[in-house]
Formats: structure tokens, sequence, C-alpha cells
């Protein structure tokens, strides 16, 4: 009879093994999402495990199990049943016999357990992205051990391996204090020594404030607006690498500015290059991004005289005005609206008058009658033209001290600009000189050449009739 229980233990052992894997593989094979984090604060952890028995000095097969609750960063709490159950060993066969367990033939320990985890990959330690990820566990329990039970506690240390994005991988050891069994000289402490291997699953949708399909926790925008595409870490794409994210870029494949939505500004002149008719040269707003060279309200690319002196006026092609064709342009022509030579600053070229001398009586500077005729005919010609320069230089001849002779000159030079204005000359264009006696016309060497040279000689240059 005892062979024939034992032989069903063992068939019965091996088939709840077979049960245990198979459940393993379809929740490890089926079950997909991310680790847990304070998005997604709930997780289920299921692996194998081997438990060895301090007392008995016998090890045996473990599942572990457990559900979890983010706390914070730092601290998870775990409602975890554990799972032992015996095999072909000593303690199963001679010890308990034909006895069965609360739990039925075949499981040994039965051993909930309610745990904190601290985690040192908490931002404050370690990085909560670390590679591995250590961690600290503790807590009390309730132990089944077969026909006996009572509460115990636990203290262990394990490392988190994140395996992909979706999944992650505890390893843990951890020593269990059991309770006591037996009695008197049969009394066994039922402490453990447990080693774990946990698949953890988190459960529930992590948080997507944004709806762009990358969680909050791994989104580094996470006020996108709806709709719009984003990279990997949940920013707007930004395909020119502008700062601009695409939905706000007008231009969206070439670098630019934020100032212009996205769009360059090659030649930095305020207006962007999709606006500019002159992108590669600064210019003004009035003339879409064109400069105006010479200020003559013509932008350059239309301007066929882009020299043109600041201030003259222009045509329509941007080259001064010259009203009278004479190659003169208007702004440089003292005469605008008449032809004439650059030479005479586009008025017509002077005309040199040639007037007869006016001569005096000894030491005298009154005018004489054949003197004034001669300045009604100067007075004539000069009012006939529109604009002339007269001037008039008096003379002496020899006889009396020179400096006598340096006022006389003038006097006689300015009698004949006096009477010239009583003949509505401007004198705004006469001017006078007197020389004295220092250039006389011919030799005081007779009385018939010093009258020669008691004279007024005039130049005078004429313009415009």
């Amino acid at each position: 009879m005892e062979c024939f229980l034992s032989l069903r233990s063992q068939q019965n052992n091996k088939n709840m093994k077979k049960t245990i894997f198979l459940l393993f593989v379809l929740l490890t094979t089926f079950i997909i999402s991310n680790a847990q984090n304070s998005d997604r604060k709930w997780a289920i952890g299921l692996g194998p495990g081997a438990d060895f028995n301090l007392d008995h000095e016998e090890k045996n097969s473990m599942i572990d199990f457990y559900v979890s609750h983010y706390l914070s960063p730092s601290f998870d709490i775990m409602l975890e049943p554990r799972l032992s159950f015996y095999g072909d060993n000593y303690f199963s066969n001679k010890v308990i016999g034909d006895n069965e367990s609360y739990f039925g033939d075949g499981v040994d320990i039965f051993n909930p357990l309610l745990n904190l985890r601290y985690k040192f990959s908490n931002g404050y330690i370690f990085k909560e992205n670390s590679f591995i990820q250590p961690y600290l566990i503790g807590g009390v329990g309730y132990m089944w051990y077969w026909q006996e039970s009572g509460f115990n506690f636990d203290l262990g240390a394990g490392v988190k391996v994140p395996i992909t994005p979706n999944t992650s991988l505890f390893v843990a050891t951890s020593y269990v204090k059991g309770i006591e069994t037996g009695s008197g000289s049969d009394t066994h402490s039922e402490d453990h020594i447990q080693l774990t291997g946990i698949i953890e699953f988190a459960l529930g949708k992590a948080k997507d404030s944004d709806g762009d399909g990358v969680p909050d926790k791994k989104d580094e925008c996470p006020d996108t607006p709806a709709g719009v595409s984003v990279d990997k870490k949940g920013c707007p794409l930004d395909r020119d690498g502008d700062g601009v994210p695409d939905y706000k870029d007008d231009c969206p494949d070439e670098p630019g500015s934020p100032a212009f939505n996205g769009c360059p500004d090659r030649d930095g002149d305020g207006i962007p290059d999709y606006k500019d008719d002159c992108p590669d040269v600064p210019g003004l707003l009035k003339f879409n991004g064109c400069p105006d060279t010479d200020e003559d309200g013509v932008p350059d690319p239309k301007d066929k005289c882009p020299d043109t002196p600041k201030g003259c006026p222009v045509d329509e092609n941007g080259c001064p005005l010259d009203s009278d064709g004479d190659g003169v342009i208007d702004c440089e022509d003292r005469c605008p609206t008449e032809a004439g030579s650059a030479d005479n600053e586009g008025c017509p070229d002077w005309q040199t008058l040639h007037i007869p001398n006016v001569y005096f009586d000894f030491d005298k500077s009154t005018l004489r009658p054949e003197g004034k005729e001669e300045l009604d005919k100067l007075a004539g010609q000069l009012l006939g033209s529109k604009e002339y320069v007269v001037e008039v230089g008096g003379h002496t001849d020899n006889i009396g001290t020179e400096a006598y002779n340096m006022k006389l000159s003038e006097k006689r030079a300015q009698t004949v600009v006096k009477y010239l204005l009583t003949k509505g000359v401007n004198n705004a264009y006469v001017s006078s000189e007197n020389y004295g006696e220092d250039k006389p016309a011919v030799k005081n060497d007779s009385r018939k050449n010093r009258q020669l040279n008691r004279r007024v000689e005039f130049e005078v240059v004429k313009v415009r009739k």
C-alpha cells in the first residue's frame, strides 16, 4: 500500500509540474505589456524557483506568483503567494509517509507573503532606466506546512533586468523564516533559502495625455497637438532640424528661422526667402527684398542706372532726367530746360564781349559824354542776357604818388559801376577792381600815352540770350 501511494504521489507530482509549466509558458507567451511604472501601477509576476529547506537539507521546486502595486519611484508593495512542492525525496517518502497536506498530495508549502520592494533605481541612487536595477525585498506572511501553519517573514535581494520595452526579468534570493513544526525532540524550524526567476508584466494602459502613441513616462513633449506626427520621444517631427516642428514649419525641408515659421532668410534682411525677390542680397520690404543702392526709388533689378547721384529725379528705368537733352542730368544742370554744354554746367557757352575802354581827364573820375555812350551800349547788351559777369578795372597814369593813384583808380571804377546800376544792370553780377598805375596800357613817356592810361577797362562774359 505504501508503495502504491508513493507511486501515485510521484505521478500526481509530475502532472502538477507539467500543468504549472504549461501555465507559465502560456502567460509569458501571450501577456504583452510595458514594465511597471507610475503610469502602469499594477503588475503581475510569475516564474519558477528553487526552495532549499535548511532544516531538512533538501531542495524542492517552487512556483512564485505575485501581484504588485507601484507606490513611488522607490517602493512597490507585493502580495506574493509562493508554492513549494516535493518530489521523490527522503522527507516526502519517509517522514511524511501517507499523510497529505492541506492542499493535497504533492504540495509541500503554501506561503503567501505581503512584501515591500525597495528599488535602488529610483532616480536618486541609480537612474530609473538603468540596465541593471538592484532592489531589496522583505515582508510578513502566513505559512502552511503540511498539517501545520503560522506567521513568518522573509528578507531578500535581487536585480531587475529589462528584457524588452515590454517585459522585465526579476531574479531574487531570499531567506524565509518558517514555522516551528513537530514537538519535543522532533521539533523543526522550517527555514528556507529561495531562489526565483520572475517575468513581470504591467497591467493597464500607460497614460498618453496627448494621444501621440508615446506614453507620458517617455514623452518629452507631452503637449503635442492631436494628429501631429511625432518621433520616438513623442516630439513633433522636424525634418530640417531647424527647431521648428514640421506642423508649424512653412518650409519643412529647408532649415530656417523660428521668426519666419521655419523658413530661411539667407541675406538677413528680415524678409524670408520665399517672399524675397533678391534672396541673396539684403533689400527693402517695399521692393520685395531687393535693394535700391542709389536710393532713387527704383529697385536695383529694374534700375538701368544703379549709380544715379542721390537726390536726382529719375525716370521709370531709374535713370536721371535730362529735360533739355544736352547730356547733363537735370540735378547737375544749371540750365535744365535749355541745352548747353557740360563744360558750362549744362548752360549755353559763355560769350566774351569786348567793350572799348572808358577814358578820364587828368586827375578826374567823372565820366565823359563819349564814355557814357559806351556804357549805355554795354548796359543794353547785358540787359538782353539772362546771366552775365562784369569786371570793371580802374587805372591811372604815373603822375602823382602811388597811393594817390591807387585811390583815384578805385574812384574811376566805382563811377562806372554806379552808372551801370542806374541803367538796370544787376549789381550781383558786377564787380570792380583798382590797379592804380601798376598796369599801364602803354608807357607813360608822353602826354598822349598818359591819356591812354587814364582809363577803365571791362571784361564782360554773358550767357543765354
